[in-house]
């Protein structure tokens, strides 16, 4: 039976042409499937379904997502945790249904490298990494609190300034002075959530390519069912930067909230508004 199937042109252009149509035929699709992104059950007998293909150096995984939660897409990772996805997969495989398929990603720690947006060769950068639900007029938001552990510089400088918000602004991020409206969305930019668990911050590729990992963990970063449930609802994440020693490693979000705010009323806070998925 056919599938109600998305199969983007990047997937297509990286699976073929033939193997791309045995999937909308239903040849080698799953009927039932669990969603990559929000890990409940799906059909793609009944409902849209979108192919996602996840690809190391040497390994590619194919794994099938709602398509309210993901759009179709290509994301590039690297081959030791593809790997760790497909052990993940295989585990899942013994304990499900034959031909149940989901993608147990890469996620991580807190702190990861992460690309100096903006530089021509990208520098490496460690960025802390926190989530928290932000209150936006009365309303509660899932956020993403980046601070490097150290200044960052721009490619090339021979000074010891600190360019992050600088690079970030000339990406599209917008400057803060308080936290009062949901910040724009920059397009291009997007958070990638897969099995219930942040796995990275996606930017533009080069000359519009695929999207590329601006942070990406190694170890599944969990979130909490709150802060995913205000995800999947918004179908977005705010992202809000600042430099270092601007916010700190709070334990409440409260205390998160309060070190945002301060952030901001000092000139320290740059904010966008990311889609859940890369497009």
């Amino acid at each position: 039976m056919p599938r109600m199937l998305d199969v983007s042109d990047d997937v297509r252009a990286e699976i073929g042409d033939e193997e791309a149509e045995r999937l909308l035929a239903g040849e080698n699709a799953p009927g039932g499937y669990d969603c990559t992104s929000c890990r409940t059950p799906g059909d793609s007998e009944q409902e849209r379904t979108s192919t996602v293909l996840f690809i190391g150096e040497e390994t590619a995984v194919l794994a099938f997502a709602h398509a309210g939660c993901l759009p179709s897409q290509v994301v590039k990772v690297t081959e030791e945790q593809l790997q760790g996805a497909v052990r993940s997969i295989t585990a899942d495989a013994g304990a499900g249904q034959p031909g149940q398929a989901g993608y147990a990603g890469y996620a991580g720690q807190a702190d990861q490298p992460g690309q100096t947006p903006g530089a021509a060769a990208p520098e490496q950068a460690v960025l802390g990494v926190t989530s928290g639900l932000v209150l936006i007029a009365g309303e509660l938001h899932p956020a993403l609190v980046v601070e490097p552990t150290a200044p960052i510089a721009r490619p090339g400088a021979t000074g010891v300034g600190d360019d992050f918000l600088p690079l970030l602004i000339e990406q599209g991020f917008m400057p803060l002075t308080a936290i009062e409206t949901v910040p724009a969305v920059l397009h291009g930019w997007s958070v990638l959530l897969a099995m219930g668990r942040l796995h990275a911050v996606l930017q533009p590729g080069p000359s519009g390519g695929s999207p590329v990992a601006w942070w990406q963990a190694h170890q599944p970063l969990q979130v909490t069912e709150g802060w995913r449930t205000a995800a999947n609802k918004h179908q977005q994440v705010l992202l809000f930067a600042a430099p270092v020693g601007s916010i700190g490693r709070q334990p409440r979000e409260d205390l998160l909230r309060d070190a945002l705010d301060r952030a901001a009323a000092e000139g320290k806070l740059v904010g966008a508004a990311l889609p859940l998925a890369g497009t």
